[in-house]
């Protein structure tokens, strides 16, 4: 058992109920605009959706460990990750062999789907493989690239590609649905690097809270949260997703708080902590309840 736990760290379980979130929501777009969907090719999906997580997680720690930068960080619930290299570094082969067994699990189940679903979806599994690949040691040496890959990945791709294999073409539905999780997950890691601003800055890492601050940062997260919400009513207003889409505004208030949150404690992590955590059942509460009202529309 103490082996599994550090084999299974670097895979970050705990975070991977984001996932189901973001292929949900896409499963819901294609329900909503095709009637009927294919649940082998759902499942598929998901698969490959969980996959491409695993992937991702266990390449960066992995990359956090061989920099160094694990015995920098002050580890939170939320950031600074899982903890198990840095206590048995000999597990570091297995954190590569998990990152790299996992995105080629990815990259088959892609090439299933392209072979399904066409030529069209080559431009979405290539630019997610590049992601999970270059994340970590590449994209997160430039500030801009660093914010809006996470979202990227779960939003767009996740949402977006989940919809195309199910219907066969791409929609504004789905394009709508997607931005929410496009902005959320971007400020999920944006508010995560809160706390490891200096340390990964001493390592050439180039985020907004090590570049700009975390105070500036946090009003890149209350844009972020806007935007993810006007995105919500603008896609109703223009009839792309059903108004029972709006539940997804019930959080709204609660990332309003979060908001104030990472303002006020931006350079106290420890009562950061709290809104961390908000932060994240946003994430997840949010695309599940835009999926709710388009199975409900």
């Amino acid at each position: 058992m103490t082996t599994l736990k550090y084999i299974l760290g670097p895979m970050r379980l705990p975070f991977l109920i984001l996932t189901p979130a973001c292929v949900v929501l896409g499963l819901s777009t294609a329900i909503w605009t095709s009637g009927q969907v294919s649940y082998f090719r759902f499942i598929m999906a998901l698969i490959g959706a969980f996959s491409a997580h695993i992937s991702v997680n266990a390449f960066n720690e992995y990359f956090d460990f061989k920099t160094g930068l694990d015995y920098k960080t002050e580890r939170t619930p939320f950031s600074g990750g899982s903890g198990a290299l840095p206590e048995r570094p000999e597990f570091a082969r297995h954190a590569l062999i998990t990152a790299l067994v996992t995105l080629i699990i990815t990259a088959l189940i892609g090439l299933f789907f392209l072979f399904v679903s066409g030529p069209a979806l080559l431009p979405l599994g290539v630019f997610g493989l590049l992601i999970i690949i270059g994340y970590t040691p590449l994209l997160t040496r430039n500030s801009m690239l660093c914010l809006f890959a996470p979202g990227i990945g779960f939003g767009p791709l996740m949402v977006m590609g989940t919809d195309f294999v199910l219907t066969g073409e791409y929609s504004m539905t789905a394009f709508f649905a997607s931005l929410v999780p496009f902005f959320l997950v971007s400020n999920l890691l944006l508010l995560n690097q809160f706390p490891d601003a200096e340390a990964d800055k001493s390592i050439g890492r180039s985020h907004f809270p090590g570049v700009a601050g975390r105070r500036k940062s946090s009003f890149i997260y209350t844009s972020f949260i806007l935007l993810t919400y006007l995105s919500i009513i603008y896609g109703v207003d223009l009839q792309y997703l059903p108004s029972y889409s709006l539940l997804g505004l019930i959080t709204f208030i609660p990332a309003l708080f979060v908001c104030v949150g990472a303002y006020r404690h931006a350079e106290d992590i420890q009562k950061l902590i709290p809104y961390m955590g908000m932060n994240v059942i946003i994430n997840v509460t949010t695309p599940l309840l835009v999926a709710i009202g388009l199975f409900l529309g």
